[in-house]
């Protein structure tokens, strides 16, 4: 689907308002986006607690805006240089356990992700519950955390693709998550997160190629997204409810 929307609010109620047509039935093929924020901006899970997982004073002072997604998982910073993947899948006949969602999204791009670094002599792995880590020789460093909405007939799956990105800024706005992989074993920001450095276009490609993308789709339910970027995304209440 080759539906990029101008702000991080709009597309994130673009993937809500497409899992809520996959739920009710109206769609009946997945359906797979990306997208880049043009600048930085805090995104957080729907239960995170923002003064635990993000500096509000700097984020203030750099003009970074904080917003909330629909999904669960830890608090990220997109921007420039950070791909934006999403998977909405139909389940008619309900939707399967959560670490089968995991599997079956992850691993197909693990594997082209793998294919595309090995020339560099490094691989990319599965580890967490939904990361996907760059392993070059002992260093595991993550470059793509993923996060999930099941609803009863359709799962939204959607995540990041550190390609380019600014990542000491992630230390200035970002806090130290409350909660970590083992893998992680305390490492800063900076230490722990890792660029692919393969470019958009390539990691677009790779990411249809993951999911065996149909033909691009046009038409996208515009009012079911304006809805909820008025009663959600762009309402600081619903932003700042924790």
């Amino acid at each position: 689907m080759a539906i990029e929307l101008p702000t991080v609010e709009e597309n994130l109620a673009l993937d809500e308002a497409l899992l809520e047509e996959a739920h009710e039935g109206l769609t009946v093929r997945p359906v797979v986006r990306t997208w880049m924020a043009e600048a930085p901006v805090v995104v957080v899970g729907s239960s995170s607690r923002i003064a635990d997982e993000v500096d509000e004073a700097a984020c203030g002072e750099l003009g970074v805006r904080i917003v909330r997604r629909p999904s669960g998982g830890l608090t990220v910073l997109l921007g420039p240089g950070c791909l934006m993947w999403s998977v909405v899948v139909p389940h008619p006949s309900g939707s399967p356990p959560i670490d089968q969602i995991h599997a079956g999204m992850l691993e197909p791009l693990r594997w082209q992700l793998n294919q595309a670094v090995a020339d560099g002599g490094r691989t990319v792995e599965r580890l967490g519950s939904s990361d996907l880590v760059l392993v070059d020789g002992s260093a595991q460093r993550k470059c793509s955390g993923n996060a999930l909405r099941v609803r009863r007939h359709a799962a939204l799956y959607h995540g990041t693709l550190l390609d380019a990105f600014d990542i000491p800024l992630i230390s200035r706005v970002l806090r130290h998550p409350p909660r970590e992989p083992g893998y992680r074993a305390r490492r800063p920001h900076g230490e722990f997160l890792a660029n692919l450095g393969l470019g958009r276009s390539r990691l677009e490609t790779l990411v249809r190629e993951s999911f065996a993308a149909a033909p691009t789709r046009s038409v996208w339910p515009r009012d079911r997204v304006a809805r909820l970027v008025r009663d959600r995304y762009a309402d600081a209440d619903w932003t700042r409810r924790l």
